[in-house]
């Protein structure tokens, strides 16, 4: 006797799958994948999910009709596969998460990344769940500031989807390409290539429910910046800067990229990030070495918030590169400034949440 697959086919679609009340080929479960060797014949079934009721009774029903309407002697080999739900929609991505906050900055350099991780800490710190996406695709620095530079995150099973499940440290939810790319090697990637990997971080993740999704943005403006407007509707920006008029410059551009006609997000307000030093023996003295208050003036300027003043303390650089941000310490100056910045923010979300409507996702028409 020759097999052949339309034998097999045949033999299958009489089998009716109880999910859907249809035979095994009508449901189109039989995988296109078969091979035939002699008498031995092998092929998959695709399942809705790995949990499904009637898998393994299905699958054995398929055995037996091949045995009932080929031969009984047909050595059968049958795996099993499952299908992904599709990716939900733009527009309809993380319908668990409340507030979307990116940290941006004009300029490299300023401590946007410090910034963001602390944020993310110090609201934690003040019972809210919240996430962390480091969207700095050429430049994370995420793992390295939590310490967790050899994590690698691995896929979930959730509602018919493999989800990436997010690294947790210091009660975040954290994401990073660093995961999974060479900390040693340059990432050379085109901008096409860096936005869809930046989708998959955001679209195929399971973050589940937030209270804030704190998104560390690049320096400048760029494709990432535009990928997240068009993927999210972002609840509004934080502008990190320092008090140097060049930092200042740069600052207004970020602030305009945001609430210009064709983006409207809102700012929720300014950073002003190494405002000034204060040495550990002397946390009175304040030493204005980039000068005095030009984040304040500029928010006056802009009319948004200044939501925090940073000084410069050793600290926050050290305890960065040791993998515990400073606001894991509360009880230092640097921890109470960022619980103080985290405050800052819970207070002006909401007031933002309050006075305007929700933000949308910019459509960019490419005619």
């Amino acid at each position: 006797m020759t097999l052949y697959p339309k034998l097999i086919r045949d033999a299958l679609s009489q089998v009716i799958y109880p999910g859907t009340k249809k035979n095994l080929v009508e449901s189109g479960m039989v995988a296109d994948n078969m091979r035939i060797d002699g008498m031995k014949v092998s092929f998959s079934l695709v399942f809705p999910r790995n949990t499904d009721p009637f898998l393994k009774s299905t699958v054995k029903a398929a055995e037996a009709q091949i045995h009932y309407s080929v031969s009984p002697d047909v050595e059968v080999n049958i795996t099993t596969e499952f299908k992904s739900a599709p990716r939900p929609e733009v527009g309809k991505l993380l319908p668990d998460v409340k507030n979307i906050i990116a940290v941006s900055s004009g300029k490299g350099g300023v401590g946007k990344s410090t910034v963001s991780a602390n944020l993310a800490i110090a609201l934690a710190k003040l019972g809210y769940k919240v996430g962390l996406l480091d969207t700095d695709i050429f430049g994370p620095s995420m793992p390295k500031m939590f310490g967790v530079e050899d994590a690698r995150p691995y896929a979930v099973h959730v509602d018919g989807r493999d989800l990436i499940e997010p690294v947790e440290k210091y009660g975040i939810k954290l994401l990073s390409i660093g995961f999974f790319v060479n900390p040693d090697t340059a990432t050379l990637w085109r901008g096409g290539m860096a936005t869809a990997a930046l989708k998959q971080l955001i679209a195929d993740a399971d973050w589940g429910d937030l209270d804030y999704f704190i998104l560390d943005t690049p320096p400048g403006t760029s494709d990432i910046h535009l990928t997240l407007l068009q993927t999210l509707a972002i609840t509004g920006a934080v502008i990190v800067t320092t008090p140097q008029k060049v930092a200042l410059a740069d600052a207004r551009k970020g602030i305009d990229m945001y609430v210009n006609d064709k983006v409207n997000v809102p700012v929720l307000g300014l950073i002003e990030n190494m405002a000034y030093f204060t040495p550990a023996e002397l946390p009175e003295n304040k030493y204005y070495i980039f000068g005095r208050d030009g984040g304040k003036k500029l928010a006056e300027e802009m009319g948004v918030p200044l939501l925090a003043q940073i000084p410069i303390v050793q600290g926050i650089c050290e305890s960065g590169d040791d993998g515990r941000p400073a606001a894991c310490n509360v009880d230092s100056v640097t921890g109470q400034a960022f619980l103080n910045l985290a405050q800052s923010v819970v207070t002006v979300t909401n007031r933002r949440n309050k006075e305007k409507p929700k933000t949308k996702i910019v459509q960019v028409n490419n005619k």
